[in-house]
C-alpha cells in the first residue's frame, strides 16, 4: 500500500471516529472516498473497537443509509426488549450485541451451556425475522493465560456460537466468525470485573447486499 494512500485513509478514519456529530451522509461520503472496508479496518485498529471498524466498513451512507438505520433501530429495540442479558448498541448502520462469556460458556470452555442456548434461541428468533442481514460473531478473552491459548479459545467460542446459529435456521451465508483473543479489550483488565467483561462474544449485525439494494430503491421513491 502506498504511503500517501495510507496517510489519507488514516486521516479519514480519524475524522470519522472523532466526529460524533457527523450525520450518516457525511460519514458515508468520507468512507466512500477512502474505501469502506479499508477505512473500517483502520478505524478498528486506531480505536481498538473491532465492532466499530467492521460496521463502518459496511456503511452505505446517504438516504439509503438512513433507511437501513431505521430498520436497524427496530431490530435493536426488539433485541433489547426480548434479551435482557445482552448489551445492545446501535452503531452507525449496524447493531452490536454483546454477551458476557459467562452467560454462554463455563470457564475455559467453548461448549455452550443449556442456559446459554436459551439466550441464543431468543436471539435466533429475532435474527430469523430479519433475514437481509449479515452476522459476524467475534470472540474475545481477557489477558490472563498465554496469547496463543486465548486466541484459540476466542476462535472456538465464536465457532461454537456460529454453529449453533446455523443449526437453528440461520443461513450459513449470513454468518462469519473472527477470534481476537486478548488483543482488543473493551474493559479494564486490571480488575476482576473488567476481565470478566472482556471474556465476551459480540454479534455484529449489518445490512447484506439485498437490504442495501432495497434501501437504495426505497430512498428514491
Amino acid at each position: 500500500m502506498k504511503k500517501g494512500f495510507l496517510v489519507g485513509i488514516t486521516a479519514i478514519a480519524f475524522m470519522i471516529s472523532s466526529c460524533s456529530t457527523w450525520n450518516k451522509s457525511q460519514k458515508g461520503a468520507a468512507v466512500g472516498a477512502g474505501g469502506g472496508a479499508v477505512v473500517g479496518g483502520v478505524i478498528g485498529k486506531m480505536t481498538g473497537n473491532t465492532a466499530l471498524g467492521a460496521i463502518i466498513g459496511a456503511t452505505v451512507g446517504g438516504a439509503a443509509g438512513a433507511v437501513i438505520g431505521k430498520k436497524m433501530d427496530k431490530q435493536a429495540a426488539e433485541i433489547k426488549n426480548e434479551i435482557p442479558g445482552a448489551k445492545v448498541e446501535r452503531v452507525e448502520e449496524g447493531i452490536v450485541v454483546e454477551f458476557n462469556s459467562k452467560v454462554l460458556f463455563a470457564l475455559n470452555s467453548f461448549a455452550l451451556t443449556s442456559a446459554s442456548e436459551a439466550s441464543l434461541n431468543d436471539l435466533v428468533t429475532i435474527l430469523n425475522k430479519y433475514p437481509d442481514t449479515n452476522i459476524e460473531v467475534q470472540g474475545h478473552t481477557d489477558n490472563t493465560g498465554a496469547d496463543a491459548y486465548n486466541m484459540t479459545l476466542s476462535e472456538k467460542r465464536a465457532g461454537s456460537v456460529a454453529a449453533y446459529l446455523k443449526s437453528h435456521n440461520i443461513a450459513p451465508s449470513r454468518v462469519t466468525t473472527k477470534g481476537f483473543g486478548e488483543s482488543t479489550p473493551k474493559y479494564d483488565n486490571n480488575t476482576e470485573e473488567g476481565r470478566a467483561n472482556n471474556r465476551r462474544v459480540e454479534f455484529l449485525i449489518t445490512a447484506n447486499e439485498k437490504m442495501k439494494t432495497d434501501a437504495a430503491k426505497e430512498a428514491q421513491q
